[in-house]
């Protein structure tokens, strides 16, 4: 997951587990992130300098750790914000989704074949089997490929 970590889905990620359970580690936080020690550290450095979050010691070694109002305002913001920008994701996906399966069906095919996985090629099924269009897992059918967000038609004679 780390290297899909950025600060704002980071910030976002964080803000919301500590709103879960205020005595979490680092540790227990970057275990359940799969991101290093480290990295939440610096994350969680740069919420407190923000005034985001506030730190008070529960026991000797045990830190508790408190969102602040500002905090809660950021959470909300970046959580609109990561809603929008899926929701753009879904956006761009399902028309280049639809635009491949209506080339097929022109073209007078019913049946394809799909290779990827993930949230991409889920949207790819799903829209698939809205427009009519059959999923087989072998044969002399086209093939939608994904790869990334985007979607390649190839031919059983590729």
């Amino acid at each position: 997951m780390e290297k899909n970590f950025n600060p704002s889905q980071a910030d976002l990620t964080i803000l919301e587990y500590i709103e879960k359970e205020p005595d979490m580690t680092q540790a227990s936080l970057a275990d359940r992130l799969g991101v290093a020690v480290g990295t939440i550290n610096w994350h969680l450095k740069r919420l407190i300098e923000k005034g985001y979050i506030k730190v008070k010691r529960a026991e000797r070694k045990k830190l508790l750790y408190i969102i602040t109002p500002e905090g809660i305002s950021l959470r909300a913001k970046l959580l609109v914000d990561f809603i929008q920008s899926s929701m753009e994701v879904y956006r761009l996906v399902r028309a280049r989704s639809i635009k491949a399966i209506d080339d097929l069906q022109q073209a007078g095919w019913d049946q394809v074949r799909i290779s990827g996985d993930g949230e991409i090629a889920e949207i790819l099924e799903l829209t698939c089997l809205e427009k009519g269009l059959k999923i087989e897992n072998d044969g002399p059918i086209p093939l939608l490929k994904v790869d990334g967000l985007k979607i390649f038609t190839e031919n059983e004679d590729n």
